[in-house]
């Protein structure tokens, strides 16, 4: 490849009509910072293809590469900065890595345009593993033995110092808190947010916040779930990759969890919920880090973050797809609001919000629940 900027850049792929640009210039000034790598990366332009695009406005390419006759694969993103921020995401790598998490390497980085380069997780997310081999037809013990992974490498997150992270504070809690009211209830439900419903979302916010306030603090990823996890389809007990952790903040010890074992992509019965919770509370104790020593304080503590992340998603999904026109996350919807009914009926002092999230979907024509996948 030729590293002078003023070249022509090489092709971005075989079939240009495969990777859509909406803006000109910014394909150029790609294929322009793409061509000027340098070689000892071993890219193959034209190999170039999409590999996923997430919530937000990045994207990812897999592109092949060859050096020293051995071929491989890297990831290439494209993250406008109008619009996404690449230093949390940078400086969070580095420290995951300094912890030795399984997170991608930078290999390259131009911060003025929002272009990186990076090593390649691999193709098959673990969402993606468990549905191909597990739940209909596959040994039940593949998607034991990647849970268990799962766990091993979320304690290895919660091991970094967290110290240099911004606080899961208040003031954040309630930013998150605020969505579900603001997109789920109004915008996608029509239900107004007369004054006895506001009263009821004051009241369970307050008592929500103050139990999660309570937990003991440790890095948390804030995106630890099945869609951001990276997994061997031909290893079920070989390391995950994780992605996707630019948000990390310094916050409650169950929230990570919440989001692998009450994921809004799949639904696992709750002995199973459990049985891995207790797994990782014995582990998470044996580390030192900072579990209550009763099992049952920790269990309750992971209901009430679930309930406030599980409220939480019901408005980033109710925004996507009103907002950003990605319907499919209202697919997604129907567990989500499971798991946070279920807690909201549990505990003492949340049964109005409880009610509140049934005459939603009652106006709705009604949830439809998940049924459960066990082993």
């Amino acid at each position: 490849m030729s590293q002078d900027p003023a070249a022509s850049p090489v092709p971005l792929s075989a079939d240009p009509a495969a990777i859509a640009w909406a803006d000109p210039a910014r394909e150029q000034a790609f294929a322009a910072w793409l061509s000027a790598l340098p070689p000892e990366h071993g890219l193959k332009a034209r190999t170039l293809r999409a590999a996923s695009a997430d919530a937000s406005f990045r994207r990812y390419f897999r592109i092949d590469t060859e050096v020293g006759g051995q071929s491989g694969t890297l990831i290439v993103m494209d993250a406008p900065p109008s619009h996404e921020d690449c230093r949390p995401f940078v400086a969070v790598d580095r420290l995951l890595a300094e912890g030795g998490v399984g997170v991608p390497r930078i290999l390259a980085w131009d911060e003025a345009q929002g272009f990186m380069l990076l090593s390649d997780l691999g193709a098959h997310t673990f969402l993606a593993t468990l549905e191909a081999t597990d739940y209909d037809h596959g040994p039940a013990s593949a998607n034991r033995a990647r849970y268990l992974s799962a766990i091993g490498e979320l304690l290895r997150i919660q091991a970094v110092p967290a110290d240099g992270l911004p606080p899961y504070d208040d003031a954040l809690l309630q930013r998150e808190l605020d969505l579900f009211p603001e997109w789920y209830l109004t915008q996608l439900r029509g239900q107004p947010l007369d004054e006895p419903t506001r009263q009821t979302l004051s009241q369970a916010f307050t008592l929500i916040k103050a139990q999660v306030l309570a937990q003991g603090t440790v890095l948390v990823h804030r995106d630890f779930h099945s869609r951001n996890l990276m997994a061997d389809a031909a290893d079920p007990k070989a390391r995950l990759g994780v992605i996707d952790f630019q948000d990390a903040v310094r916050g409650p010890v169950t929230y990570d969890l919440v989001s692998l074992l009450r994921d809004a992509y799949v639904i696992w019965d709750e002995d199973i919920q459990l049985d891995y919770a207790v797994r990782f509370w014995e582990q998470a104790r044996q580390a030192g880090l900072p579990v209550p020593p009763d099992f049952g304080d920790f269990w309750r503590d992971f209901e009430w973050m679930g309930l406030q992340r599980h409220l939480k998603v019901l408005g980033i999904f109710a925004r996507l797809a009103l907002r950003d026109g990605k319907r499919q996350y209202l697919d997604d919807i129907p567990r989500v609001w499971t798991y946070a009914h279920r807690v909201a009926s549990r505990y003492q002092g949340l049964g109005p919000l409880a009610r509140l999230l049934e005459q939603a979907e009652a106006a709705h024509g009604g949830i439809q629940t998940q049924v459960g996948f066990t082993f």
